[in-house]
């Protein structure tokens, strides 16, 4: 069989999934308020597009007091008890929920998208129901052996279980470079487009645009000095609050800055508008797999000005914007110059546009998925 024939056996013969993932729910309902991160909003595109083709699809989300047995889109959504609050006492309560899900569904793929020391218990009961273990990797540290190191304990289990998986799929060549010199094999996952509702006609109203849950590997002050020592731009930031220690101090300083609009969070059906809104997307995260804010960014015509990250180059190739290669200074610098520059930014803008035309897919990617697991 070859791989043509692989990939039409797959459409023929559906197959059973089951995601593990806390909030990818939110993703799904259209009335959901409540938000979730990139991993769990690619967690319920793919899910959407598996099912689409026919095959079986169970999001287990995290306990947030959501409804249980939601169908949307051909997915079943079930409620998994508390196992994303990392708290001990919860995981072993969660876990006969889980391992209750797995004996409903007696699912062939068992899917997780980023770190969580839930890898390993998967691992360990893979025996008992009989599935395949599926791993896609969300960070670069996840992968780099840094994570037993940087996340103790729990970090360590994690690390077990992507080399215990069965599968494993990277989101970008430097991804599967790491791979490689962990001696461990993969596939290649790329990211999928959360489709457009309707088209862009809002004004481009907002220099800079930072979006990203409060986390300490965002590096959310830096934005925020971005912010302080450009007063003359218009700027905006949506953070939804994760790292309370973190999300307070963020949130106090944003309010002595005239120049900025803060929000804790926007819902999934309004978060486009944001993107079209800008005229560039300000990423300051240390590191991350493919930025899913990137990619939205890009199909609103927005242009990126990233601090560290350019994953596989694809900013510089495509001509979508621009990055400082960790360099504060060049960054601000440069940001300074191009908001000035009208013309220059709006070529950025249509470079990311096309970014995302010419290299993503949801079709193409999707099937490249299903044939990765084999």
């Amino acid at each position: 069989m070859d791989a043509h024939d692989g990939i039409h056996a797959c459409r023929i013969f559906p197959m059973n999934f089951f995601f593990l993932s806390s909030h990818a729910h939110y993703a799904l309902d259209p009335l959901a308020t409540r938000v979730s991160g990139g991993a769990e909003l690619q967690v319920a595109m793919l899910a959407k597009e598996l099912a689409r083709r026919g095959h079986e699809v169970v999001i287990a989300g995290g306990d947030t007091g959501q409804q249980d047995g939601m169908l949307f889109d051909g997915v079943v959504t079930r409620n998994a008890g508390r196992f994303h609050t990392g708290g001990l006492a919860e995981t072993i309560m969660a876990l006969p929920k889980v391992m209750g899900l797995l004996a409903e569904y007696r699912p062939g793929f068992v899917c997780v998208l980023g770190w969580t020391a839930w890898l390993y218990i998967l691992c360990l009961l893979r025996p008992v129901f009989g599935y395949r273990l599926v791993f896609i990797c969300g960070l670069d540290p996840e992968i780099d052996g840094s994570f037993g190191k940087t996340h103790g304990w729990k970090g360590r289990l994690f690390e077990r279980g992507v080399a215990l998986s069965d599968i494993r799929f990277a989101m970008s060549e430097y991804q599967r470079g790491l791979f490689r010199k962990a001696g461990l094999s993969c596939g290649m996952y790329r990211n999928l487009i959360l489709p457009r509702a309707k088209p862009r006609t809002a004004p481009k109203d907002i220099d800079l645009l930072w979006v990203g849950r409060c986390q300490h590997i965002k590096r959310p002050h830096l934005f925020l000095d971005l912010v302080e020592r450009l007063p003359e731009a218009r700027c905006e930031m949506i953070c939804p609050r994760e790292d309370e220690e973190l999300w307070n101090s963020v949130a106090g300083r944003a309010q002595t800055l005239p120049n900025l609009n803060f929000r804790e969070r926007v819902p999934y059906s309004e978060i486009q508008e944001r993107y079209d809104r800008a005229r560039f997307l300000a990423s300051t995260s240390e590191a991350e797999g493919f930025p899913n804010v990137m990619i939205q960014a890009a199909q609103g015509g927005a242009g990126i000005l990233s601090l560290e990250l350019d994953p596989d180059g694809l900013i510089e190739t495509f001509g979508a914007g621009f990055s400082a290669a960790g360099d504060y200074e060049l960054l601000l610098a440069k940001t300074r110059v191009l908001l000035e520059e009208r013309e220059v930014s709006q070529r950025m803008g249509e470079g990311a546009q096309r970014m995302v035309r010419e290299w993503l897919d949801n079709v193409q990617n999707t099937e490249a998925f299903l044939e990765g697991l084999k």
